[in-house]
């Protein structure tokens, strides 16, 4: 039987006795151990004993779950994304000291996380288009990042917006895999907008258009079906919900208004994705059909796109789904949407370990790849993905594009779960050959005998050899 690790919880409890405004001795003779012990713990040259727990408990009213918790694993792997950055070179940065830091510091390595993201923004303020089911022209940046921060931190799940979307669902009589008639009705009846499908222009780059004064909202003729009707319940969130949007975007605190606009208009997103594909019924039907994707569309009327994002969305406490991870990247490795209930670390500042398939998606468009990945820390995760079609893209002469998508969608679970999806049937999950090996990012991954990687490691220093030649000439040798 493995024997439990000893607590080493030094920076934490320097911050309690700091808090309490208390010196070392002072706050020993409250422990009843010797200012010297105590040191060697902050330190965490010692680890902290039960005893010394239940004082803390008892005399300082501690909650020993959140003291004892786990740090933030995450927290580490961004800060060597941060550290990563051309900036910091000539720095002897290693992976160890960085997560030492992190866990003994935690509001500390946030702070310089949030100072960085902001130092970004102001040094590239260039924009990027999000996908056609809902996102809006954003911004890159900090504001995008505390958008994303925001919906990680909450669990990507608002109650109160899934119980508005059930309600409106039942006032507006939606059922059936067509929602489209429904919601341009409601619209109709209920807020007196009238809905036109408007033919585009080549370059107009528009797919929905609501002008408050006329009550008149166009969508864009190249919007299929699905991505139709959600834009109109993205709209009829702003007419329905406005008030809880606000209210909920007002609790992520941003800094500046445009983050609070992404942060309505993501809410808006998530009440749209509730009202098409509603908590109980999804959740009843992804355990019913195995989490089969592509059914799932068919039955909701919606896109790929739409069924993994609401799959994330399914953490309602006690009727919870599979905790899933998401991801959106294009062809030229951006990522441009993430989230992460699997416990998986989403790279914030740059691309993804070139391994994770959903790259190796692009080779073949519109088809569901899987793969059994593994990350340096021993995690092993279940994934999926494909691509999604391009909406709202064309080519000269206004002609719609019909190409193999720019954008690529994976989805992942902790590999307990994989049993659970239908695409892991037949595959030996547990056959250690075919796991393959993965990271966060190049630069912050331990793997130095990659083949793939293609930027030299930042914990490990990086020596040039001309009388050898390597398959990446950033591998220190050996076989992936």
């Amino acid at each position: 039987m493995e024997r439990p690790q000893p607590l080493r919880l030094g920076g934490r409890l320097r911050r309690l006795r700091q808090e309490n405004r208390l010196t070392q001795a002072q706050m020993a003779e409250r422990l009843s151990i010797s200012p010297s012990y105590l040191n060697l713990i902050e330190h965490n040259q010692r680890p902290v004993t039960v005893p010394v727990l239940l004082k803390l408990a008892q005399r300082f009213a501690v909650d020993l779950q959140a003291l004892t918790a786990e740090p933030d694993g995450h927290l580490g792997s961004e800060l060597m994304e941060v550290f990563a950055d051309p900036l910091f070179d000539g720095h002897a940065l290693r992976a160890s000291d960085v997560n030492d830091w992190a866990a003994g510091a935690p509001h500390v390595a946030r702070a310089v996380l949030t100072l960085y993201q902001a130092y970004k923004g102001h040094r590239a303020p260039t924009t990027s288009a999000e996908g056609a089911d809902g996102d809006d022209a954003v911004p890159v940046g900090m504001p995008t990042e505390e958008v994303a921060d925001f919906l990680q931190t909450r669990g990507n799940y608002f109650k109160e917006l899934e119980a508005a979307a059930e309600a409106l669902r039942g006032e507006a009589g939606i059922d059936g895999d067509n929602p489209f008639p429904q919601l341009v009705a409601h619209l109709a009846q209920r807020y007196a907008v009238d809905v036109e499908i408007r033919a585009t222009s080549a370059g107009d780059g528009w797919l929905r258009r609501y002008d408050p004064k006329s009550r008149r909202l166009a969508l864009s003729e190249l919007l299929p079906l699905p991505s139709r009707s959600f834009q109109l319940a993205h709209q009829l969130a702003h007419l329905s919900a406005a008030p809880l949007l606000e209210r909920l975007a007002s609790g992520g605190k941003f800094t500046t208004v445009e983050a609070d606009a992404l942060a309505r208009i993501a809410l808006a997103n998530y009440f749209a994705a509730a009202l098409l594909m509603p908590y109980d019924a999804f959740l009843s039907a992804a355990r019913t059909t195995r989490y089969d994707l592509e059914l799932l569309e068919r039955r909701f009327g919606a896109s790929f796109e739409q069924v993994c994002h609401r799959l994330t969305t399914l953490r309602r406490p006690n009727a919870e789904g599979i905790p899933f991870h998401l991801v959106r990247v294009d062809v030229a490795g951006n990522i441009s949407k993430r989230f992460s209930a699997s416990g998986i670390t989403m790279p914030r500042f740059g691309a993804a370990c070139p391994r994770w398939n959903v790259y190796d998606a692009f080779a073949t468009p519109g088809l569901i790849r899987t793969q059994v990945s593994r990350m340096p820390d021993g995690a092993t995760y279940f994934c999926l993905a494909r691509t999604v079609p391009p909406i709202g893209r064309s080519q000269p002469g206004g002609r719609a594009a019909r190409g193999p998508g720019r954008h690529a969608i994976g989805l992942g679970c902790p590999i307990a779960a994989a049993r659970e999806l239908i695409y892991a049937d037949g595959l030996a999950l547990d056959d250690d050959p075919a796991i393959v090996p993965i990271g966060v990012s190049c630069k912050t991954c331990p793997r130095t005998d990659c083949v793939d990687r293609a930027l030299p490691a930042l914990h490990s220093r990086f020596a040039v050899d001309e009388n050898r030649r390597l398959v990446s000439a950033f591998m220190t040798g050996g076989d992936a």
